[in-house]
């Protein structure tokens, strides 16, 4: 039986308010609050603006992070929810943060992270 470390949820997030998604403020507020409403513990938090337009930015959570980047001019984000253990579901974040950014589409796919199996293979690349 093969078990996961963590979840890791990858979304391409359209047709969001430009508005939004220029507001360093805003982003930060949503992101937090989708990692609150996971159930996730915050442990740090950095925004930045990004001149003329857009915004990056993490939460770092125990269970991981919650990242983001935000292109207004286009109404896309990029958005990233990465949780470890059975307690914080990757989803409910990425949900959130759909909402508050009012999208039109989206798509999204979750992949398992750290994969234990046994006698596990290592690959460097090289």
């Amino acid at each position: 039986m093969n078990s996961a470390l963590g979840r890791h949820v990858l979304a391409e997030v359209y047709g969001c308010k430009p508005h939004v998604l220029d507001n360093v403020e805003s982003v930060e507020k949503i992101m937090v609050d989708a990692a609150l409403a996971a159930g996730a513990e915050i442990r740090e938090v950095a925004f930045h603006k990004f001149s003329p337009q857009g915004v990056s930015g993490v939460v770092v959570i125990s269970e991981s992070h919650l990242a983001v980047h935000t292109w207004p001019e286009l109404g896309y984000a990029a958005v990233d929810v990465f949780t470890c253990g059975e307690k914080v579901d990757p989803w409910v974040a990425c949900n959130h943060i759909v909402k508050e950014f009012d999208a039109t589409n989206v798509t999204a796919s979750e992949m398992k992270r750290g994969i234990m199996q046994p006698q596990a293979k290592t690959a460097l690349a090289g």
